[in-house]
């Protein structure tokens, strides 16, 4: 397998709130993903969810507080915990999550995105 450039990968695409797959290992997946503006409320009931700031500032809201995340750091959301993240500018992020999560949780709406889209 040859070795992933993130900035080139990012480069490939521009919508946002739409991961995209890099690799695999095991049952997990490496997903990229630009966000800008608000996501929705969701939870992952059967798995905890890492992000990881490559570019940028996320900031996640959860139901006591909100966590600000840049650059270079990365924060887990236990499964089941409610939370929406967003971001005021462009932020890169990494995603690594079990094959088969869908973005949004069980809140399905036109921020779904699809699963498996590699780039």
């Amino acid at each position: 397998m040859p070795k992933i450039n993130f900035q080139d990968k990012f480069a490939k695409f521009s919508e946002h709130w739409t991961p995209k797959v890099i690799a695999e290992m095991n049952d997990y997946q490496f997903k990229l993903v630009k966000v800008k503006g608000e996501f929705v409320w969701h939870n992952h009931s059967d798995t905890d969810e890492v992000f990881i700031v490559i570019e940028g500032c996320l900031k996640i809201e959860l139901a006591e507080q909100t966590i600000e995340v840049n650059a270079g750091e990365m924060y887990v959301v236990p499964k089941g915990l409610q939370h929406k993240p967003y971001s005021d500018e462009e932020c890169k992020i990494l995603l690594v999550e079990p094959k088969g999560v869908v973005n949004t949780g069980e809140a399905e709406g036109e921020l779904t995105a699809s699963n498996d889209v590699w780039v």
